[in-house]
């Protein structure tokens, strides 16, 4: 695909290595990440470890991410868990495509408390057919015990006015998606 955009997750990947060798740059990434994704910038997610097909992201506890029992908020721990997910997954997309969440299920098991760290390791997306991707990220607190695990659908597929053939979209696909 010589026409083919570079793919969100190739410019993230990019903007990754440019960034997380320098001091201060893993926080100047968060930032950005922050700023092109406002509500993942709410839970102020630190990138530990990127590459594609593999994420390490932690959060940490504080007042803005806690529901009144006074631990993380479920929601929370999902958002952390799909920008995981999916930083592991588009990261491996090659030019020309992209990825949509469809669906996410989540286990809660235990209070989250302290810093908090997700980790996903996921099959690299290949070739530029539409198709689904289930995506699990686990979350863990500080002394190793998983509090979440989440499975998040993704529908991955070429990006609009990324070559591909044109044509009437199939329902459920990713023409005329925002994201």
């Amino acid at each position: 695909m010589a026409d083919a955009r570079p793919s969100p997750g190739r410019r993230l990947l990019a903007a990754w290595k440019r960034l997380s060798p320098l001091p201060g740059g893993r926080w100047i990434f968060g930032r950005l990440i922050g700023f092109m994704v406002p509500y993942t910038g709410s839970i102020r997610p630190i990138v530990v470890e990127l590459r594609p097909g593999y994420a390490r992201v932690q959060i940490r506890d504080r007042r803005a991410v806690r529901q009144h029992l006074g631990s993380v908020h479920a929601i929370a721990l999902a958002n952390l868990a799909e920008f995981t997910s999916g930083s592991a997954m588009i990261t491996g997309l090659p030019d020309g495509m992209r990825g949509i969440v469809t669906r996410i299920s989540i286990e809660y098991f235990k209070k989250a408390r302290g810093l908090l760290t997700a980790e996903c390791t996921c099959e690299v997306p290949s070739g530029h057919e539409q198709r689904q991707l289930d995506v699990v990220a686990t979350v863990r607190d500080g002394a190793g015990d998983a509090v979440a695990r989440a499975t998040v659908t993704w529908l991955v597929g070429p990006t609009p006015g990324s070559g591909q053939a044109a044509g009437a979209a199939p329902e459920g696909s990713l023409a005329g998606a925002r994201g």
